[in-house]
């Protein structure tokens, strides 16, 4: 059954019933839901090389927890990030909460999507960082770069061959930008072959 949401636009106006696709992912952005676009097949690649490369690490340094359009509490709004990381001394002693994080995550991931606006990209980025969130990283699979912001004048810019670092709260974290932007079995036997003959890191 359908989910609903009432809004009601002036005190002697019925509320106006939304009717909510179950099948769909919804941000509540101004007290109203927003529907997120569903991913296409290179951005949900993208996403899973993340959270992949992303997830052996912090498991491994007992860092955190990795999230996959996990809904967080990012001020007065509801936000979906594609990828997400809450540091270990952040997580509620009862444990990952069943519904929405009632937190900002420490790294808000956003995948950019051909019909994402600049505009909407920006705020949106603006809005992670007033709430708390220590990183956001922008993912461009078009430019094949991920830029992280820790706020709007500490930028970084990873493109080309170079690969992904996060100190700061990844410690020891390292990952090629190939790696995480590979979208095809012959990307990946290609960076596997250069890897087994010590010409990829």
């Amino acid at each position: 059954m359908a989910a609903t949401l009432e809004a009601s636009v002036e005190a002697d106006v019925m509320p106006v019933e939304i009717v909510l696709d179950p099948e769909r992912s919804y941000e509540i952005v101004n007290g109203q839901p927003e529907e997120k676009e569903m991913p296409g097949a290179t951005h949900g690649v993208i996403g899973a090389n993340l959270i992949i490369k992303l997830g052996v690490h912090v498991e491994s340094k007992k860092l955190g927890v990795i999230c996959a359009e996990a809904s967080f509490k990012i001020g007065t709004n509801e936000r979906i990030p594609d990828v997400s990381f809450v540091a270990t001394d952040r997580i509620p002693e009862e444990g990952v909460p069943e519904t929405i994080w009632p937190i900002s995550p420490d790294i808000a991931i956003e995948i950019i999507s051909p019909s994402d606006l600049h505009d909407k990209v920006s705020e949106k980025v603006l809005e992670y960082l007033e709430a708390g969130v220590r990183q956001v990283w922008l993912v461009s699979s078009k430019l094949r770069s991920i830029t992280i912001f820790r706020s709007l004048t500490d930028v970084q810019v990873f493109t080309g061959d170079s690969e992904l670092v996060c100190e700061d709260l990844l410690p020891g974290f390292r990952c090629s930008l190939k790696e995480i932007f590979q979208t095809s079995v012959q990307e990946s036997a290609a960076i596997a072959s250069r890897r087994a003959t010590g010409l990829a890191g």
